[in-house]
């Protein structure tokens, strides 16, 4: 979001730079070719083992700037950097925050003392804390931050990217091996335990016993033990010819554009971005309540309650059974939904007069 927010706010009224705490890592460099510096303290390097090192230098890359607001993203940089720029003299700190829940069997404890720490010293270090999503909000509010600094303002779309593409449709199914005729559900996520690809996979299974020639395909860094263990699951549900791992994708808006439905397993969200990324191609979602997945996708698609496998099951089948052209309608005011709600220039906007009203207060 950090990228396609700095790709379409005006430059005329926000002159952006980006310090970074742990390396560029691969969106850097492409925030450095929009002409806007970027700035490395490499605290996790082996060559840079002292934090308080990483702290002195982030302090004076904060002076160097002279900025009017420092907005933070994530607890790390929250906590760090909130510190970093008081010490560097700079009174208008923005926390931004875009965790929702921690399930104990998922988040690490230090996680978890950073969150709680930082819901102390969120009544003396930010002057305003940035949430992307209500559910982040309310996960928050019930941890103890400062109720009356707290903002939302929700992810966008870029709706130039992200669109309907039937070529798109036609290319992947080529690419499978499949006929340009068949049913083809997506499920998008990275390597992690909250995003539930066994149950998506426990999902496709109970799909599948009643249409066996409907395909699914997983997108997303899944390599080593992880693809070993997803083969393996898939295996066992007897359900190897009709799904497909793609694994780390370069071009995901066109494999969200070949879909014919897109789902969603997880446990735990904020603002889940591939729901609005498919809904802006045109494509209707099927999606477990967490974090603002309902939010997202109102009445252009189902929802059902966290953990339900045989729920989530029965209403891909619902869209999946309703016909090609019901389901396309569905999927245009899906993307009308995310151009009225969700389109990045107008997020744009509303960060610009958020970023202009705490500058008016530095």
């Amino acid at each position: 979001m950090l990228l396609c927010l700095l790709e379409h706010i005006d430059r005329r009224l926000i002159m952006p730079a980006v310090i970074s705490l742990t390396g560029l890592g691969a969106i850097g460099p492409k925030i450095q070719a929009l002409d806007i510096p970027v700035e490395d303290v490499g605290l996790s390097r082996g060559s840079n083992p002292f934090p308080l090192v990483s702290l002195i230098r982030l302090c004076r890359q904060i002076s160097s700037f002279r900025p009017d607001v420092v907005q933070t993203w994530q607890y790390h940089a929250d906590l760090l950097g909130g510190i970093a720029a008081r010490i560097a003299g700079v009174q208008t700190v923005s926390w931004g925050i875009r965790n929702g829940d921690l399930p104990l069997d998922y988040s690490k404890n230090a996680i978890r003392l950073i969150r709680s720490l930082s819901g102390v010293l969120s009544y003396r270090v930010p002057k305003a804390i940035l949430f992307n999503s209500q559910s982040a909000r309310a996960v928050h509010v019930k941890e103890g931050y400062d109720t009356s600094k707290m903002e939302v303002i929700p992810n966008g779309f870029d709706l130039m990217r992200y669109t309907p593409n039937q070529k798109s449709r036609r290319s992947l199914r080529d690419e499978l091996g499949l006929s340009p005729d068949v049913l083809l559900g997506g499920f998008v996520a990275r390597d992690d335990p909250v995003k539930n690809h066994e149950g998506f996979l426990r999902a496709v299974r109970l799909v599948h016993v009643e249409m066996p020639d409907v395909h699914f395909v997983l997108a997303g860094n899944m390599g080593g033990q992880s693809n070993r263990r997803l083969c393996q699951i898939i295996a066992d549900k007897q359900i190897s010819d009709s799904v497909h791992i793609l694994g780390h994708r370069e071009d995901i808006p066109e494999v969200l554009a070949a879909l014919d439905v897109l789902v969603l397993a997880s446990d735990t969200e904020a603002f889940p971005n591939v729901l609005g990324e498919a809904m802006a191609c045109g494509v209707p979602c099927v999606a477990t309540a967490a974090g603002d997945s309902a939010w997202i996708i109102g009445d252009t698609g189902r929802v059902v309650r966290i953990g339900d496998m045989e729920a989530l099951a029965k209403k891909i089948l619902e869209l999946l059974v309703m016909g090609l052209e019901r389901r396309r309608a569905l999927g245009m005011k899906a993307r009308l939904r995310i151009k009225k709600n969700f389109d990045v220039r107008q997020i744009a906007m509303e960060y610009e007069r958020y970023f202009l009203s705490l500058a008016s207060q530095s």
